[in-house]
């Protein structure tokens, strides 16, 4: 994959930090940025850094099985100065930011404003729930302006063209038509580098889902679509995803913070079946 001057780069930025995130990666997705496919599916849109480069001149199936956040999305798209009135009413301040964490809006707006706040006001924007589903990320300190109206607009500009759903990743097949685009971002089940990593995800996403996504991958060859897949470098996830396609192995920089968290550079695998 071409490398290139990120600085360079004219497009929409992700309006959410999102750990795990593919910000990182997008500097060697120029070949497949300049890919002539038709539709785009991602069903595991997490902060979208990868679509928000890419900006699919067609149309595009954007999804995840994280409510709230795919509510934020469509509320984003619908009404961006909505959400901004909203978010005009907070401020990143300690006490605020635990009075909005624990109140619970009945309205759609309020709740869009309050996702983007908590996590572009939370430490490492990390998304985490405890065992009853309650939101429990502690207050960041960031000094950093929470609302980025500019941002805000240009994403919900971004998001026009797309369908927006909650669901599980298997329903990209019911939609996916030959010479479609699928960007695979999974949540990693296991550890790469020993990076601690694996302690955001290995409830949501087990290894049995990642055999599932072997097979739907299986499915989305058979079709005559192309894939992009994302995943920790590791050996049995090479045994889970080789297929013959293109597969390389990039360090990146481990931003995860936390008490077990080592930080440092990490290995993830890119597998997919365009010619690179």
């Amino acid at each position: 994959m071409d490398g290139e001057n990120l600085n360079a780069i004219s497009h929409t930025r992700p309006f959410l930090r999102w750990a795990g995130g593919k910000t990182w990666l997008i500097k060697h997705l120029t070949r497949v940025k300049n890919l002539q496919f038709n539709n785009y599916h991602e069903p595991f849109l997490g902060g979208g850094a990868t679509y928000f480069y890419l900006s699919p001149r067609n149309h595009s199936f954007l999804s995840d099985l994280n409510k709230e956040l795919i509510e934020t999305y469509q509320v984003l798209k619908d009404d961006v100065d909505g959400v901004i009135d909203k978010l005009k009413l907070f401020k990143n301040e300690e006490g605020l930011y635990y009075e909005v964490r624990e109140t619970i809006f009945n309205d759609r707006l309020e709740r869009a404003a309050q996702f983007i706040y908590l996590n572009q006001t939370s430490f490492n924007g990390i998304y985490r729930v405890n065992l009853k589903g309650k939101y429990n990320v502690p207050f960041g300190f960031r000094k950093k302006d929470f609302i980025e109206i500019e941002v805000l607009r240009a994403a919900s500009s971004a998001l026009k063209n797309s369908t927006i759903f909650h669901g599980d990743f298997y329903s990209v097949i019911s939609n996916l038509n030959s010479h479609d685009l699928v960007f695979l971002d999974p949540p990693y089940t296991v550890s790469h580098n020993n990076n601690g990593f694996i302690e955001y995800n290995e409830k949501i996403f087990s290894l049995d889902d990642q055999y599932r996504l072997s097979n739907m991958i299986d499915e989305i060859k058979n079709i005559g679509a192309y894939y992009v897949l994302t995943n920790a470098a590791h050996d049995t996830v090479k045994e889970i995803f080789e297929k013959g396609d293109t597969r390389l192995q990039l360090t990146r920089a481990n931003a995860i913070g936390g008490i077990k968290a080592q930080r440092g550079s990490t290995n993830e695998f890119i597998f997919t079946n365009i010619t690179l």
